[in-house]
């Protein structure tokens, strides 16, 4: 009988990051190796004072028994919230399971963890005594954090060791992110305290500082020096390098793995593993690359000069190597010895097999994620231990030898950073494109065409996504499924939430990573569970995780648009009175609250007429600048309501999710959804103008789509200018891309734009002489340096003076610019 393949659980907050990916990594590598299944369940950071409930609530507390056979938990990514003993609460959950925890040492629970101590010890030992540093300020970690906590203890026993007082205004706390590394530094900064170095927690808070620094004009390293802690990847990238204390990140989600592994065989095993870490020197403490100096002196002496054999100085060779390179790998094992053999033949007259064999063990390297360009190190390293007098002949042809590898090593690692970021490239573009197309998904069927088609292109070759089938969330019914690339037919019945998956998509027959990820919107709803394997560019995770579960939600609002669309139709029945209050109520409903954009000073009206219309406005806030959006639905009623809405909601998740688009690109997209959904399903001709303007802070302001000119009053000549709009309307054509340009224009400061719908200039008086564009001009030139609201309440008067009972709907938005000082 076939022993059933085991099933590891990898419990960690997020796919993407850099300390994630390596552990996500080493997980996998060793779930490889030993011919298990690996899930990886990706959920949240624990929060706060019950992390069992937490647990409850979200991902994790389907992970069990059901679906796993023992648990991995990267207890560091999830415990920044809770420390230590909500991650132990945390783990309890999970009895008799067995569980092993990463970084943070949990008591009960067997942990691979660091000397993080040594090494904050280690970076601030390297500052005080060997760049003679004294004022060395610390960013650290999270306070509930076990991890930073330790950290931050080994910082004041540095200081103490050499008898340095330990100063509070050095010091603050960051979330082991970039940004809070900034902030943090700033905040040192703000104090007014002289500081000649910093050591962080982690790099990326080290990289967050440097930015800081380099704003503020001090120069690192010859200003000031700067150390973090982990080694990920774009420390060595960074400009300058990152000097940091190296962890083996990878190796800490092998050994966890096989820690499981070993439980599940009933062996006994530490409940502390405490794995070594290093100083890796270079630019940021001015010490560069240290590669051949840190690895000292051979103890044994070069060969003589008529022999170069490396004889019993081979194990210490290649020792020296693998230290030059220090990364742990496992399909590395044994590559320093290779090479030194590959080496002996070349010199023994088999040509070319030296750089074959660097050339094969770079692209494996390159694979694991091995920074390339540390085996300079390692070619330093060979050439001075083998070099020969001036003039020897082998020396020479050593030094041809030594040249070539340098070129392959260089043009690898050029290759190698080339292809990361064409990956990235490809994957932004190909997120992109499904973020467009499942935000305009407004029914179940269609979504699940739009997955038939965007998984395959985002490379993925097995999927499985499920929504929930009742409202306890107990059973889930799967939606989409695909099989080696291929869409299959998913089961017919529901399966229970604890399998996380459709029957044997986690136990497939060939052995699989899974990436299990659940389709939240917002905190609070949940709607169902996608499963796909693991190997695609990492960022894909968390962003399809956010599309989908933005997908569904338009899903259920469309749904609701429906109900509302059967209801009006009842209501039609009953009373155009009821129908006109219920249309009113739906527009006013949809107002925005808040007018708020930086360097705006904005406000809005809009008046429902006696029959009801479709006027939309909206205004929609963004980093750096914000979208205004005005329209109208033609027609009235609620049928014009309804059609407003689905406007306003797509706008809104358009806007939200790529702000820096162009309004043509928006318009696009929202054009083809509208009319497959008006014409297609309500059957319906309703059409709208639409207009949607994305505002810079700088003043620039681009726009495109069809609806009245643009008003801009200038501050300079206090004349108004009309600018027109010359696009077409939304849902006439089933696809307006070509027929969609963008325009812009730029206010200038104190200029005051003013956006209104035809009912303002088409209002008739008893003579049936409409209000007009001149008027409006006027009303707005005569109080152009009035408050906005001012201005707002003049065209409002003018146009019910000169039309009491208008027979369309009213809206006016009026902006004032505020140029940055």
């Amino acid at each position: 009988m076939t022993k059933k393949r085991r099933t590891i659980a990898l419990v960690m907050d997020y796919v993407r990051g850099e300390y994630q990916s390596a552990v996500r990594i080493g997980v996998e590598l060793a779930a490889e190796a030993h011919d298990v299944h690996l899930v990886i369940a990706v959920g949240e950071a624990l929060t706060g004072h019950s992390p069992s409930e937490v647990a409850r609530s979200s991902l994790y507390h389907l992970v069990g028994p059901e679906a796993v056979d023992g648990i991995v938990i990267a207890a560091a990514t999830l415990g920044n919230h809770v420390g230590v003993e909500g991650v132990q609460s945390f783990c309890q959950y999970y009895e008799p399971l067995p569980v092993c925890s990463i970084g943070i040492p949990i008591p009960g629970v067997p942990s691979i963890l660091v000397d993080n101590g040594l090494g904050i010890e280690m970076a601030a030992g390297h500052l005080l005594d060997d760049h003679a540093c004294r004022r060395v300020a610390y960013i650290g970690g999270p306070v509930n954090n076990g991890e930073a906590r330790i950290r931050a203890e080994a910082y004041r026993r540095a200081l103490a060791a050499r008898a340095l007082p330990y100063d509070e205004r050095l010091v603050a706390n960051g979330a082991f992110t970039i940004d809070t590394g900034r902030d943090a530094m700033v905040e040192i900064l703000a104090r007014g305290v002289e500081l000649d170095a910093v050591v962080a927690a982690n790099d990326n808070m080290a990289l967050g500082a440097i930015e800081v620094l380099k704003a503020r004009g001090r120069k690192v390293p010859r200003d000031i020096l700067v150390c973090g802690f982990d080694d990920v990847g774009v420390a060595r990238y960074a400009k300058p390098s990152l000097t940091t204390v190296r962890q083996p990140i990878k190796r800490l989600g092998e050994l966890a793995l096989e820690t499981v592994l070993r439980m599940l065989d009933g062996e006994r095993v530490p409940e502390r593993s405490m794995q070594q870490v290093e100083l890796t020197r270079r630019e940021s403490c001015g010490c560069s690359y240290q590669a051949v100096v840190s690895i000292g002196p051979l103890t044994r002496p070069p060969p003589r000069l008529g022999a170069l054999s490396l004889g019993d100085r081979r194990d210490e060779l290649e020792r020296a190597l693998e230290h030059a390179v220090g990364v742990p790998a496992a399909s590395l094992d044994g590559w320093s010895g290779e090479l030194l053999s590959a080496l002996e033949e070349e010199l023994e007259g088999s040509e070319g097999r030296f750089l074959h064999v660097l050339e094969r063990l770079l692209d494996t390297a390159a694979r694991e994620g091995v920074f390339l360009d540390l085996f300079q190190g390692v070619i330093t390293l060979l050439r001075s231990r083998l070099r020969r007098p001036a003039g020897d002949a082998v020396n020479e042809s050593l030094e041809q030898l030594w040249h070539a590898c340098r070129i392959l090593i260089g043009s690898a690692s050029v290759r190698a950073e080339g292809r990361q970021r064409l990956d990235v490239e490809v994957a932004s573009i190909g997120l992109s494109w499904s973020g467009r197309w499942f935000s305009t998904c407004l029914s179940l069927p269609l979504f699940k065409r739009m997955l038939a088609s965007e998984m395959p292109r985002l490379h993925f070759k097995r999927a499985a996504v499920s929504l929930y089938d009742d409202a306890q969330r107990a059973t889930l019914k799967t939606l989409f499924l695909m099989e080696d690339g291929r869409e299959v037919e998913p089961p017919a019945e529901s399966f229970p939430v604890h399998a996380l998956a459709p029957p044997g998509f986690l136990g497939s027959h060939e052995r699989a990573s899974t990436v299990v990820m659940p389709i939240t919107f917002g905190d609070s709803e949940h709607f169902g569970m996608i499963a796909l394997n693991s190997g695609v560019n990492e960022m894909v995770y968390d962003a399809l995780r956010l599309q989908f579960g933005s997908a569904v939600k338009t899903v259920a609002l469309h749904r609701e648009m429906v109900r509302q669309v059967e209801l009006r139709e009842r209501l039609e029945q009953e009373s155009e009175r009821q129908e006109t209050a219920l249309a009113a109520r739906l527009q006013t409903t949809l107002v925005p609250e808040q007018l708020e954009v930086e360097g705006l000073e904005l406000c809005a009206a809009m008046t429902p007429a006696a029959e009801v219309g479709g006027d939309y406005h909206d205004v929609i806030a963004t980093p750096g600048g914000g979208w205004l959006g005005i329209g109208d639905v033609a027609g009235h009623g609620l049928a014009a309501g309804l059609v407003m809405l689905m406007i306003q909601s797509m706008v809104s998740v358009l806007t939200s999710r790529d702000p820096g688009a162009s309004p043509s690109e928006h318009l696009a997209a929202l054009n083809k959804a509208v009319f497959k959904n008006v014409r297609g399903r309500l059957k319906r001709d309703e059409h709208a103008t639409l207009l949607l303007l994305r505002y810079e802070r700088s003043g620039r302001v681009t726009f495109a789509g069809a609806h009245d000119d643009i008003i801009v009053c200038s501050a300079r000549t206090r004349r108004c200018v009309c600018i027109p709009s010359t696009g077409v309307w939304i849902g006439v054509l089933p696809v307006i891309d070509e027929v969609t340009r963008d325009a812009e224009f730029f206010l200038e400061d104190g200029d005051v734009l003013v956006l209104y719908s035809d009912g303002v200039t088409e209002a008739r008086n008893a003579h049936r002489e409409q209000f007009g564009l001149e008027r409006l001009c006027a009303a707005i030139e005569a109080v152009q340096t009035a408050p906005v609201e001012a201005i707002r309440d003049r065209i409002l008067r003018d146009v019910e003076g000169w039309c009491p009972s208008p027979d369309d709907d009213i809206t006016v938005v009026v902006a004032r610019y505020r140029a940055p000082a």
